[in-house]
């Protein structure tokens, strides 16, 4: 062990002590506590998207024996628990798995209505109710992601006005541009994820934020579930910010009220071949998180034959 990785490890159990006995808030101790240094990783490595869970390290230890090298932290099940505790936890973990996270998110508090009727009301920043809540969760998740290394946060920013004369569109800008600001000052980017909004509506936000850590989390079947764009339409307007990635797939809505459905990557709508071929040829450095909306011994299944078929393309773009 490193002296740098024991002087962070008496750091954080100090300050679980600390927090314990009543002393300062976690994200005080966060901001006084060493950052930990991750490895890095090859551009476009393949990963996978975990949620939180009792049992953390059955999580990461999946990620490592189904052959993955990096993880996308989804972080909602843990807010209002960011503690050093966690950080060491989660840090040990990572280690002891040779696993590199690549990116955290949360989408919380509640509520969320994933769909077509109540998600504009619900979902991310743009809804006035939930926005105070949201950016607090998201600084707090910026805060404890700092403290494993991570350099980007993500989430869902909500349906954003296409127009920029409604009146939620500047309120939105405020709101993106200040945690924009705080992930900045944190040494990460800030990522709006690709779904509710037309891409053209993404680039006018990146454009009127006018902030070099603000980018991109493209989330391919997204933009498909949402009726939104084909995801190699979106690159060519999006292409030069995407700064993470969710691999997934999925086909159009074809019920005005619901989403479109999540599938198995090769089975829906998404060109994945165009798709990565177009993001090396943007010089993209991030991670290929897989994500598979499923749970239990299917998804497992699910992912192992998603990881075939995206080192399939990958293999072949590299070789070209």
């Amino acid at each position: 062990m490193s002296t740098e990785r024991r002087t962070f490890l008496k750091q954080a159990t100090a300050a679980a002590v600390g927090v314990a006995a009543g002393g300062m808030a976690p994200t005080t101790l966060f901001a006084q506590s060493t950052t930990r240094k991750q490895p890095g990783y090859a551009p476009m490595e393949l990963g996978l998207l975990i949620k939180p869970s009792p049992d953390p390290e059955a999580k990461i230890r999946l990620v490592r024996d189904l052959g993955f090298k990096t993880c996308f932290l989804s972080l909602d099940g843990y807010l209002n628990n960011f503690t050093p505790a966690l950080t060491k936890q989660m840090a040990d973990l990572l280690d002891k798995y040779q696993v590199i996270a690549t990116t955290a998110e949360v989408v919380n508090p509640q509520p969320l209505k994933w769909n077509f009727t109540e998600g504009p009301a619900t979902i991310g920043l743009v809804p006035r109710a939930y926005r105070k809540a949201r950016l607090d969760a998201l600084k707090q998740c910026s805060d404890f992601a700092k403290t494993l290394g991570i350099d980007k946060v993500q989430t869902h920013c909500g349906f954003i006005p296409e127009d920029p004369k409604d009146a939620l569109y500047p309120e939105t800008v405020a709101a993106i541009r200040e945690i924009t600001e705080h992930c900045a000052a944190n040494g990460q980017s800030f990522l709006m994820e690709t779904g509710q909004e037309t891409p053209t509506t993404m680039l006018r936000m990146l454009k009127d934020v006018n902030n070099p850590a603000l980018g991109v989390g493209l989330d391919t079947a997204n933009l498909i579930l949402y009726g939104k764009a084909n995801p190699v339409d979106a690159l060519k307007v999006l292409g030069p910010y995407v700064r993470a990635m969710h691999a997934k797939d999925g086909k159009w809505p074809t019920d005005p009220d619901q989403l479109g459905k999540e599938v198995r990557i090769g089975e829906g709508e998404v060109d994945f071949p165009k798709v990565l071929s177009m993001l090396h040829d943007l010089g993209y450095k991030g991670a290929v998180s897989i994500e598979r909306e499923t749970s239990g011994p299917q998804q497992v299944e699910d992912v192992k034959a998603e990881k075939l078929y995206l080192e399939g393309i990958l293999n072949k773009i590299k070789k070209a």
